[in-house]
């Protein structure tokens, strides 16, 4: 489906709220990769896509600020993982779906983000989430903001899987090839290195 068709409007969570354990305890969203912070290549992205831009974070807030329409953060300390700034997204999008992006994929292309929530527009009532093979990659996902509810419920119960969760709901597949480079997880100071130097 070509880019420019009219899809219904769908607010954005942008993940940056986890610990950085892997870049040595650093915000992994304001780490530079070619020449400008992770969180600026998914702003870029998305702003046009929205006008509810939210992004889930939990320090360094008047950094994110600038990058974002909203700003969440986890209800409680300590980075309790990604289901936290997954629910903190859920409790104030506007629209009827969020999708989600984390902010150490900053290859993730408009082509992509168009199929997510073109697929998601054709199953409105059920989660989607990008698989590899028989990986699925739970925070590149697109969620009906009305199953807000069932994420409460599945956290109140001690689930912290977002994939589980989806999974549970009957979360439709968006396969991508098995090596789509537009999927690297930059978390690592090694791979961000690495990837800088791959051409566009």
């Amino acid at each position: 489906m070509p880019v420019n068709v009219q899809l219904p409007p769908c607010s954005i969570l942008l993940l940056a709220g986890g610990r950085g354990q892997r870049m040595g305890g650093q915000d992994k969203g304001l780490l530079e990769w070619q020449g400008q912070p992770l969180i600026s290549h998914l702003h870029r992205l998305t702003r046009s896509l929205t006008d509810d831009l939210i992004i889930s974070c939990n320090r360094n807030r008047q950094q994110y600020a600038a990058y974002a329409d909203q700003l969440v953060h986890d209800e409680i300390a300590d980075f309790p993982g990604p289901l936290a700034g997954i629910r903190a997204g859920l409790a104030v999008a506007r629209y009827a779906h969020l999708l989600v992006l984390p902010c150490d994929v900053p290859r993730v292309d408009a082509q992509l983000v168009h199929e997510m929530r073109a697929a998601a527009s054709q199953h409105p009532d059920t989660p989607l989430m990008l698989r590899q093979g028989e990986h699925w990659q739970p925070l590149l996902c697109v969620i009906p903001v009305a199953l807000a509810r069932a994420f409460e419920s599945a956290w109140n119960t001690g689930e912290r899987s977002p994939g589980r969760i989806m999974r549970n709901l009957g979360a439709l597949a968006l396969q991508c090839p098995d090596h789509d480079q537009r999927l690297a997880n930059l978390n690592t100071p090694e791979l961000l290195s690495l990837h800088a130097r791959v051409p566009e």
